[in-house]
């Protein structure tokens, strides 16, 4: 059944799993704001304001080489549920397929969309895994205040393997069916495995010299080719979510060319795969709590215990899983991305509330995207394993999987054993030759991080630890739910338009309400 891509709803479970940083080092526990905010648009405390560096001023554009053209109509058609008057024009740039100093390999086409006429870029970086971020710039600049568009034009570019940028759709059908799919209870990952062993071995066949070239670490070294393409000195970026790793990679490898910097969410940095795996299982079991509240509390047609609602529609799922025209994997895959876009939270109730009443089509459209062609844009599952898969080096054995499937069950019923299957995925993919590097943002002006309190894609605890790694990060946490605070929290919202427009920087550990 085609649809439109929707903000948020296009937010693969792997996101969190696969998408992560490799480190043995330990953590100590959370450090959560202190700084209690009652205003609704603009954060305040009574201390005095950070003094972490100065941000750096921001510079016109000088002979941009990218060749813009309209695409306002197509691009509304793509997001048929917002209302704005935004023009939007898409361009192109090409950069090398592999690291500058390795000529010879080839080239990768980049898609681009600019919203907005404001004279200086702010470039977006979405979720690899997520909406394209032609689709997402589009869909969040028609969230922020016109105050900041005055300003800049926000530039999302699609990245490579995504959207309209040399799109990669190499697993067979079959295999992506069995993935999606399976049951998140069974400790039996034969079929699993097979699975994920078949779209790698697909997929190094298909593309050759481009599957290890499409990781975080080349879609730095994009940005910075985008920065000279568009004729500024300073790349200023918002990165959402996993996107927002890719901006730490480039403020520690271009320090000089790194301007005003917002990370609207971020991948742990610290903890090792399994650790960060189970911790995002924690973290998207809280955001359905934090769903069932906000539904018990608009009297939505779930009823007082959306979770046993929930429960109940797994189960009878489970009884015909040959005929269920959704297994229960396929049905916590679309609960999971129902909940990282917070607008979309009634109609995920909605949805759920139809299942158990045997229409599963709005349940099943949130889902679609990870696994079918929706529009011109792969399925998400492709990206996620590819991406995903190059960015992390540990391969853990099936046998210890199972068990955490088991274990993970009993601490989060309803995603601890979806997340835990997640860490079989890259099992059978090329290890990278190099891990990525911890960021520190030692070179980098002051970078604002925003956290969000139930955030099912990239948890609040790994969100802050960036934060607190970063030498140059500024901590804003949001105590709403949802994946991202940028359009959600108003509070939120203005920091960032303070720091990017006003050059403010917040107090670190400044808190916004729900």
């Amino acid at each position: 059944m085609p649809r439109h891509h929707k903000s948020g709803r296009s937010l693969g479970v792997l996101v969190p799993v696969v998408l992560l940083t490799v480190s043995a080092c330990a953590v100590g526990p959370s450090v959560r704001p202190v700084i209690a905010v009652n205003d609704g648009s603009q954060p305040t405390s009574g201390h005095a304001p950070a003094a972490a560096g100065q941000l750096p001023p921001l510079d016109t554009p000088q002979s941009s080489s990218i060749s813009w053209s309209d695409c306002t109509s197509s691009t509304k058609q793509r997001m048929p549920e917002t209302a704005t008057s935004l023009s939007f024009q898409c361009g192109r740039i090409t950069t090398p397929l592999d690291s500058p100093g390795q000529p010879g390999v080839g080239d990768v086409s980049i898609a681009l969309l600019k919203a907005g006429t404001g004279p200086i870029p702010l470039v977006v970086v979405n979720d690899a895994t997520g909406v394209p971020g032609t689709l997402y710039a589009a869909q969040l600049a028609a969230k922020l205040p016109a105050e900041l568009l005055q300003k800049f034009s926000l530039v999302g570019m699609d990245r490579r393997g995504t959207g309209a940028s040399d799109p990669a759709q190499c697993v067979p059908s079959s295999a992506r069916a069995e993935i999606v799919g399976y049951d998140p209870n069974d400790t039996q990952l034969d079929d699993l495995l097979a699975a994920a062993k078949r779209a790698s071995q697909e997929c190094v066949l298909e593309l050759d010299d481009r599957l290890q070239a499409m990781d975080s670490w080349r879609t730095a070294e994009d940005l910075d080719q985008l920065r000279g393409a568009l004729g500024v000195e300073r790349l200023n970026a918002i990165g959402h979510g996993e996107g927002s790793r890719v901006l730490t990679l480039y403020a520690d490898r271009y320090g000089s060319h790194t301007g005003r910097l917002v990370l609207d969410g971020s991948p742990d940095p610290i903890l090792d795969p399994p650790t960060a795996a189970q911790a995002a299982a924690m973290g998207a079991e809280a955001t359905f709590d934090a769903f069932a509240a906000s539904c018990r509390t608009r009297g939505c047609s779930l009823g007082a215990d959306p979770k046993q609602a929930l429960l109940s529609l797994l189960a009878k799922l489970r009884q015909h899983p040959r005929t269920s025209p959704l297994s229960a994997g396929e049905a916590l895959h679309a609960v999971l991305m129902g909940l990282a876009d917070r607008s979309a939270w009634p109609a995920l109730a909605d949805a759920i509330t139809a299942a158990l009443s045997n229409n599963f089509d709005a349940l099943a459209a949130f889902v679609q995207p990870l696994s079918s062609v929706v529009g011109n844009d792969p399925p998400l599952l492709d990206t996620q394993l590819i991406t995903g898969c190059n960015d992390v080096q540990m391969r853990l054995p099936p046998e210890q999987i199972s068990g955490m499937v088991s274990d993970w069950s009993k601490k989060a019923p309803l995603f601890g054993g979806l997340f835990a299957q997640q860490l079989l995925l890259c099992t059978s993919w090329p290890v990278p030759a190099q891990q990525l590097p911890t960021p520190s943002g030692h070179n980098a002006p002051p970078i604002l991080v925003l956290s969000t309190a139930d955030d099912p894609v990239t948890p609040e605890d790994g969100t802050q630890r960036t934060a607190h790694q970063l030498a140059s990060g500024v901590l804003v946490s949001w105590e709403g739910g949802g994946h991202g605070a940028l359009g959600q929290s108003p509070c939120a919202t203005a920091a960032a338009q303070h720091f990017l427009v006003d050059a403010q920087i917040p107090t670190d550990g400044t808190a916004c309400p729900p």
